[in-house]
């Protein structure tokens, strides 16, 4: 089976698709990057997932609402 010049175009528009969203893709993981760099280290804060996505906040066994 041969590929119409039609396919090939098609072809040829996915691969560049597909080029430019790796391209952006990437953008955004280095952005990402250099936002984390630039918060500042944070001292006596929790250990484990941040409380505050969860709704609750636990120290020494006791969990508290905001």
């Amino acid at each position: 089976m041969t590929n119409s010049p039609n396919d090939a175009e098609v072809e040829k528009r996915r691969k560049d698709a597909a080029k430019r969203a790796l391209a952006e893709a990437e953008a955004r993981r280095a952005e990402a990057d250099a936002a984390k760099s630039e918060r500042p280290k944070e001292y006596n804060g929790p250990k484990g997932p941040e409380p505050t996505r969860f709704g609750d906040w636990e120290r020494k066994g006791i969990a508290s609402d905001f």
